[in-house]
């Protein structure tokens, strides 16, 4: 049997367990820490990956973009870097999800929560979605010569600002602390109504990925020998 497997970089530790049921991948979590993010894909070339995917929900920053909309990137932009996608994964990762747009990514060292900051960053790089992970899945990548592709799933829309009390739910291995979050928001108690839109929007974003994984399967739609065999192991690390 085939050991060949996929790194798939999420931010998540829920995201992650998702990744891990499509097979054939070692999924991991950075929970925000970009340092310790490059370290396991590098390991995980290392180890043999055939290639790098970046996989997860995501900021929206184009103003027509709603909860759940599906994001193919052809390229990831990070300041004045730009890493182009694989074009025939991307396409690949296209034709499998019916409905999925293909445009850029902006990758962000911090979390962008506020309408303006979502608009001014869409303006500068034309990037339709942004996240923590992409960019940093992408520069190991292409510094190891192994194929990348980023899939993102638009959770909080363009407009929606993100309250504090979200951001302190995430834990260093990208679980969530809930018990974090309830004790932000005694500080904070007019955030609950946003703080409620936000895990709204999170929890049909998941589903919307939960449904990309399903779709993809086994190698995430990289293929190549044993890649399309769904009965391939799955690993999850981070």
């Amino acid at each position: 049997m085939s050991n060949e497997f996929i790194a798939v970089a999420c931010g998540l530790l829920a995201e992650a367990r998702i990744a891990a049921r499509m097979g054939a991948v070692r999924a991991v979590a950075g929970g925000g820490d970009a340092a310790r993010l490059a370290a396991d894909i590098e390991r995980a070339i290392a180890d043999g990956a055939r290639g790098v995917l970046s996989f997860g929900i995501a900021g929206g920053l184009k103003p027509d973009l709603s909860t759940g909309a599906v994001v193919v990137a052809g390229a990831v932009r990070h300041g004045a870097e730009r890493w182009s996608t694989d074009a025939d994964w991307s396409a690949t990762l296209r034709r499998l999800l019916p409905g999925a747009i293909e445009a850029e990514i902006a990758g962000v060292d911090t979390a962008v929560t506020s309408a303006i900051d979502k608009l001014e960053l869409h303006q500068a790089t034309g990037a339709a979605t942004c996240d923590m992970e992409s960019h940093v899945a992408a520069r190991v990548a292409m510094a190891r010569r192994v194929p990348f592709a980023a899939l993102r799933v638009v959770a909080d829309p363009a407009a929606r600002a993100i309250p504090a009390a979200a951001l302190a739910g995430m834990k260093k291995d990208g679980a969530t602390d809930a018990g974090a979050v309830l004790v932000k928001l005694t500080t904070r108690p007019w955030e609950l109504p946003a703080l409620v839109r936000v895990g709204l929007d999170s929890q049909k974003a998941m589903a919307v990925l939960l449904g990309c994984s399903r779709r993809l399967g086994a190698g995430a739609g990289l293929g190549g020998p044993g890649l399309g065999d769904h009965g391939l192991g799955v690993g999850l690390g981070g």
